[in-house]
Order: structure tokens, then sequence, then C-alpha cells
């Protein structure tokens, strides 16, 4: 089965509909254990798209930082995240929505039509949208933005990794694999960890269990 690659469909549709400044939205984090979630928009150039624009899951980790580097130079960019804090205080759904919207607000110049990976628009937006079903793998700014939210946010867990050791985080960016879920258990929750995640909720109330 021949895969197929994002385009510029999108993209020139919203133009045809007299939209000037377009811009594709992605956010990433939303099933770790630890860590923010993280959103970027990225508006690109028509005439200078990177080559080679994916979905950031099937990129290697050489490639997507290859590609992050160049959409910086060629097109604007903005990323935001939300804290642990705000995952816990808000849901997690909510808290990836509030991203994206921190996300476009950033741009340095404002959007005038947004197209949001996945099948919900945040709704404090401020700008005519549209949500595209898998658009990480179909549309190239959004393809972008998928790339340079996870590329910032496994960077940010590389370093969170080396003040907190044990857990992981450089190998798997917060995701629950055995050997982050056997940190939680021997050296505890850290300010990091998403308090309303189940495994991370399960350990606090053992040691609350434990402490009474």
């Amino acid at each position: 089965m021949m895969q197929v690659l994002p385009d510029f469909t999108f993209e020139e549709a919203a133009a045809r509909r007299g939209y000037l400044r377009i811009v594709g939205v992605d956010e990433v984090g939303r099933g770790p254990l630890a860590g923010p979630v993280v959103a970027a928009a990225v508006r690109l150039d028509p005439l200078r798209i990177p080559d080679g624009l994916n979905d950031s899951k099937v990129l290697s980790a050489k490639r997507r930082e290859a590609l992050y580097a160049e959409i910086l130079a060629v097109a604007d960019v903005s990323i935001a995240a939300c804290s642990v804090e705000e995952i816990d205080g808000m849901n997690i759904l909510r808290a990836s929505l509030c991203a994206m919207e921190r996300a476009v607000a950033g741009l340095s110049r404002p959007a005038d039509y947004v197209l949001i990976d996945g099948n919900r628009l945040p709704a404090g937006l401020g700008q005519d949208a549209e949500a595209v079903v898998k658009g990480d793998a179909r549309c190239l700014s959004i393809s972008a933005a998928s790339i340079v939210a996870k590329t910032w946010r496994d960077r940010l867990m590389v370093d969170l990794a080396q003040q907190h050791p044990g857990y992981g985080w450089e190998k798997n960016a917060g995701y629950g694999t055995k050997l982050h879920l056997e940190g939680l258990r021997n050296l505890g929750v850290t300010p990091h960890h998403r308090r309303s995640f189940k495994p991370v909720h399960n350990i606090l109330y053992q040691e609350e269990t434990v402490s009474n």
C-alpha cells in the first residue's frame, strides 16, 4: 500500500476563499504521565516549504531535528504549553486545546485561518478554523506543527531527565513505559508528574495510605 504524503490542499482551499495567513496547529503530549502538553502553530511560506514534512510520529528523531531547524528558519512559528498543574486542574483535553489557543495567539502576525489537527476546535481561538482528522499526515502546515511540538517537547523532557534521573524521560518523553513505572514505584512522584493520571494518582494514594 502506497503511503499518501501530506500536501498543501487544505491551505490552497483556504487561500481560494480569500484567507491570507493560514496556520497549521498540532499538539503533543496528551498521553505521558509527566511533563507539559505542548502545541505549535506554523505558518509556512508556500515558496519555501521544507522537503520531507510528515507526521512527526513516522520520522526518525534525527530527521525531526533537521526539519525542526529548517521550519524555524523559513516559517512563522509559535510554541506554547500547558503545565502539569494546569493539566491536573482542567483535565488533559482542555489543557491540549488551551495550549493550541496559546500557540496561535503567540504568532508574530495573527492568523486569519487555522487548520487544527484532530476532530475538535478550541473554543477560544478567535479565528476561522477547520478541524482536520489525521491532519499531521494529510496537511503540510499541521505536519510542520507536529514536528516542531514533538521536537521541542522531547528536548524539554531530556533536560528534565537530567534533573530527575531514573524515570527514563530522555528515552520515553514521560510516557508510561516499564522503566518509568519502575522509577515511579522506587523513587516516587516528582513535581513534573501529572497527579490526575491514574498510575501517578495510585502511587500517591498508596503513599498516603502507608503514611496514615
